[in-house]
């Protein structure tokens, strides 16, 4: 019985068990970003300023597709491939260079930094892989 739980489903590539961690990770983008996000979003009470603006819409928005990713969570996949992307370039980015100057320590950046690593690692940990490779990096031939 917990052996088809972690089996491998010949169509999709992917086992039960890392459908359930995927709705899992999805829940918790709702919960946590979410939560946040919307709050900022229906709280705000000053004119906003347009980069915060457009973080906290990115979040909501995000959030809200998570709701999307429990109810079909390889569909979803690429969701999390923006998350795991935006962080990898914000922590080369922003993070890489600060840390290279000594300065990341103690700095605005480095509570982000951490959150955007520990991110990272849970995308690698969290995102079917095989999946990611086979459906949208591969070159399938069409007939």
């Amino acid at each position: 019985m917990m052996n088809a739980f972690f089996k491998v489903d010949r169509t999709t590539g992917v086992s039960k068990f890392r459908f359930w961690l995927l709705r899992i990770f999805y829940a918790m983008i709702i919960v946590l970003l979410g939560f946040e996000a919307w709050t900022e979003v229906f709280t705000h009470k000053e004119m906003w300023q347009p980069l915060p603006a457009v973080a906290y819409s990115f979040w909501a928005a995000f959030s809200f597709l998570a709701i999307l990713g429990i109810l079909h969570p390889l569909k979803m996949v690429p969701l999390l491939l923006v998350q795991f992307f935006y962080k990898l370039i914000w922590l080369i980015i922003v993070a890489y260079p600060l840390w290279v100057e000594s300065k990341l320590a103690g700095s605005a950046a480095h509570g982000l930094t951490e959150a955007n690593a520990v991110g990272i690692i849970i995308d690698l940990l969290v995102i079917p892989w095989p999946h990611v490779f086979k459906e949208y990096v591969s070159i399938k031939k069409k007939i």
